[in-house]
């Protein structure tokens, strides 16, 4: 049987489907609860956010870090309690298999990835085991997730995952076109909260609830790749400036790197992501997968769409390396048209990185 949050039982709350199935997408009014997540009505941090639904592993054992970091693309030797990091699992041709959201307490470290994961995850990682100190197991079942912008001071006795997004990670490297300081993903701090999945609806209260579609309207606005969204069978880091937060250029080997290196060192992703304002004037929203054209050229898809309560109707789309930046596109969703004028996320020439004369690109440390 498929996943069904108790918050479902909250007045007003109507379910999502796709990748957030099992939870809920909003309560009532979604505008509303956006304002209230983001802080412009009361304080910020007012409203928090039910993604129960999430999967979560853990690991534990004295060789889980150093184990970890010959796996992934992190570097997750030196990593210190409570602090939040990303890894990525890569395949041999460098394209993306897992993204994980990683804390570790001290004797346990948490991996907490999207819905329906943990359990492939957690096969993944015991094939990998061999004669080390180290347990794998899926907890989802005794675990929830609560997304909230800001600390919750109520909840400090929780391990909390701070999402590093957007800043640019030690051996990490941006392909953004923009520097860091000037990052849209600045306005949105996110933290996901680990709570006991017996204690879900007490922990909660009577703190307001924004659902999914609120949270997915911020995660677009600050430019932040989600997995089973912005990815796809073919997809690799530098695609989603996913350097930035969840590769350590300077680490040992691991499985992927040598794409990683390559594309990095001597070429260019085959495509970009793009952040899209659409036109408004259709009050829909354009489904995830939808054709993006530059005149009646296919030149990529939408990835993720959202209402924003500041912005308006707004995208994430991967689109092809040599698109012209400054062309306005066209989104087709089976026949209704949205005048789409993008935002460069990925550099048009990222991967070029001999001679290059952008130096907020480096990573500062």
């Amino acid at each position: 049987m498929s996943y069904l949050s108790p918050l479902l039982n909250r007045t007003g709350a109507v379910q999502a489907g796709g990748l957030d199935a099992g939870v809920a997408a909003h309560y009532g009014d979604p505008n509303r609860e956006q304002r209230l997540l983001a802080g412009y009505l009361g304080k910020p941090g007012s409203a928090v956010v039910d993604l129960s639904h999430r999967g979560v592993v853990t690991v534990t054992g004295p060789d889980r870090l150093s184990w970890l970091n010959t796996l992934s693309s992190q570097d997750t030797t030196k990593l210190a309690p409570n602090v939040g990091t990303e890894l990525l699992l890569l395949t041999v041709q460098g394209r993306i298999e897992f993204d994980a959201r990683v804390v570790d307490d001290g004797e346990t470290t948490w991996l907490i990835v999207e819905s329906g994961e943990a359990a492939p995850l957690a096969e993944w990682l015991n094939r990998m085991k061999f004669m080390l100190r180290v347990e794998i197991a899926d907890v989802s079942g005794g675990w929830a997730v609560l997304g909230s912008v800001t600390e919750v001071p109520e909840w400090s006795e929780h391990l909390v995952w701070v999402d590093p997004w957007p800043h640019i990670g030690v051996g990490g490297y941006s392909y953004a076109a923009i520097p860091e300081d000037q990052h849209p993903g600045l306005e949105r701090p996110w933290r996901e909260y680990l709570v006991p999945a017996l204690e879900l609806e007490a922990t909660v209260g009577d703190r307001p609830l924004a659902g999914v579609w609120a949270a997915e309207a911020l995660r677009l606005a600050a430019w932040r790749p989600r997995r089973g969204a912005e990815t796809d069978e073919k997809t690799i880091p530098h695609e989603l400036d996913l350097l930035r937060t969840a590769v350590h250029m300077n680490k040992g080997c691991y499985k992927g790197q040598e794409t990683v290196a390559r594309v990095h060192n001597l070429g260019r992703p085959p495509r970009r992501l793009v952040f899209l304002q659409l036109d408004g004037s259709l009050h829909t929203l354009p489904a995830p997968g939808s054709e993006v054209l530059l005149d009646e050229r296919v030149v990529g898809t939408v990835t993720s769409a959202a209402q924003h309560f500041e912005i308006g109707p707004i995208a994430l789309a991967l689109v092809k390396r040599n698109v012209d930046p400054d062309a306005v596109l066209t989104v087709n969703d089976n026949g209704e048209m949205y005048p789409a004028n993008q935002e460069i996320i990925v550099a048009t020439d990222a991967g070029q990185v001999v001679g290059r004369q952008t130096g907020f690109l480096r990573a500062p440390r």
